[in-house]
């Protein structure tokens, strides 16, 4: 049976599809991460019939916990804001340690171009991802966990119909429905099936990470910015939770990780000890997680959609996580995705144009964070870090970029290319500093050769 929506003519299932081995929907979304169950709630609340396939069951584990300001008025938007306050440590803004200068520079949300977005939260992911899926079925979302898509029925790699998928207990299981989002994160469920993921060319580092008790902090207003602390190998997050935990974590160069002789708990804590300021303010904390890894962290695929499906967040594009853009950019494509389905399935003439727009925003945000991220272990752009400036407005935008505001308008795209042709200027003016830094990214480059254990 069907009614007629209230918005247009597109006609859309009144009955829900129960749990069991065979469903149909408007929309199937694979994947119960912060993409999945946002787009889930736009579209329920749009009045569509939505199914959210998720193989884990909530709280579970996840990294990825420091948020972005321009977060906060899609909470707002999506009802869930006083619950992400109630679980979330103020963060203000992100401070960057370089062990080379002795110093660090802190980096206050309140001073960028938007005065409006002046903090964000560090939030436990475990906590925050059920929020969010809780919210979705609240909405009318039928959420299924521990219910893993296996694979979708694609005609010439254009068009999804039927959606596989397996229960925990083993039971296959199906659905058809019109439209298929992809929120698998890193599973990358349709990036594989249509061979369409490819490493990232420019770019690759493994991952080791886990929470800590009692590690020292800042006092007052800054107990809840994230510190990113530079070391020979790569980098370090420091990001402190309200119930008092930390999250730690190192990004490093694929040959680094591969000198691994030890087990990865052991080679963790002895990279910790490389970067004397972070390790000084371990020094009476304790571990309180196991210690995980993972390699092959950087790819890209070369589409985003399909006739009637979407690849969302990570299940299109992974980046290094150095600006903590994780959970930003993938809510911010559900809104994307959630618009383009909207407009897809109530006026298929307009599909084209919802596409073109929903293409524009997937590929807008990695491609004007990555031009920093390739660069932020460079010696230039760590000076310019550490010496910041504001001319023509130099120091605004780039601290817009870091608190998530690139989609909504923000005049900043003549600062930030001013703050891009100074980086060229120095890295000219130190030739021999950046032929170096050169030489060593193509070792890097060269160390992809033979993949990083992601079992690590």
């Amino acid at each position: 049976m069907a009614r007629s929506s209230s918005k247009g003519n597109y006609e859309m299932t009144e009955n829900k599809s129960s749990v069991g081995e065979t469903g149909t929907a408007d929309v199937v979304i694979i994947g119960g991460g912060p993409s999945g169950s946002t787009a889930g709630i736009l579209l329920a609340e749009l009045g569509y019939n939505v199914v959210l396939l998720e193989k884990a069951h909530h709280p579970r584990f996840h990294i990825g916990e420091s948020l972005l300001p321009a977060n906060l008025p899609l909470f707002q938007r999506l009802g869930v804001a006083e619950q992400i306050r109630a679980i979330g440590m103020e963060k203000r803004g992100a401070e960057f340690v370089s062990p080379l200068h002795g110093r660090g520079e802190t980096f206050l949300f309140a001073e960028a171009w938007n005065k409006d977005m002046p903090y964000a939260y560090q939030v436990r992911r475990s906590t925050f991802d059920e929020i969010l899926i809780r919210r979705a079925a609240q909405c009318g979302v039928t959420v299924i966990e521990g219910c893993r898509a296996r694979y979708v029925d694609l005609t010439d790699g254009r068009r999804a119909g039927c959606v596989a998928a397996v229960f925990e207990d083993g039971r296959p299981a199906s659905w058809n429905a019109k439209f298929v989002i992809d929120a698998s994160g890193r599973d990358t469920l349709l990036a594989n099936q249509l061979d369409a993921k490819h490493r990232n060319k420019k770019h690759n580092s493994a991952a080791m990470y886990a929470h800590f008790q009692g590690a020292e902090r800042y006092p007052g207003d800054r107990a809840g910015i994230i510190s990113i602390y530079w070391f020979e190998h790569g980098w370090f997050w420091f990001i402190p939770f309200a119930d008092g935990a930390t999250s730690i974590g190192a990004v490093v160069w694929p040959y680094y990780m591969k000198s691994r002789k030890i087990p990865v708990r052991d080679f963790f804590l002895d990279t910790i000890k490389q970067c004397a300021p972070l390790a000084k303010g371990l020094i009476d904390s304790e571990l309180l997680s196991d210690v995980e890894a993972t390699g092959n962290y950087s790819y890209s695929t070369d589409r985003s959609h399909g006739e009637n499906f979407l690849l969302l967040d990570d299940a299109y594009a992974f980046i290094d996580p150095v600006f903590s853009s994780g959970v930003w950019l993938a809510m911010n494509s559900a809104v994307a995705g959630a618009c383009a389905v909207d407009s897809c399935l109530r006026t298929p003439a307009n599909a084209e144009a919802a596409f073109r727009n929903f293409d524009r925003v997937m590929r807008l945000g990695p491609k004007e964070l990555s031009w920093f991220i390739y660069r932020v272990t460079n010696p230039t752009m760590r000076e310019l870090f550490m010496r910041p400036r504001n001319p023509l407005r130099m120091k605004e935008a780039l601290l817009s970029m870091l608190a998530g505001d690139i989609f909504d308008g923000s005049p900043i795209w003549r600062s930030l290319f001013a703050f891009k042709a100074v980086y060229y200027l120095s890295s000219f003016y130190n030739l021999r500093r950046s032929v170096e830094s050169i030489r060593r990214r193509r070792q890097n480059i060269s160390e992809r050769l033979t993949p990083i254990d992601s079992s690590l």
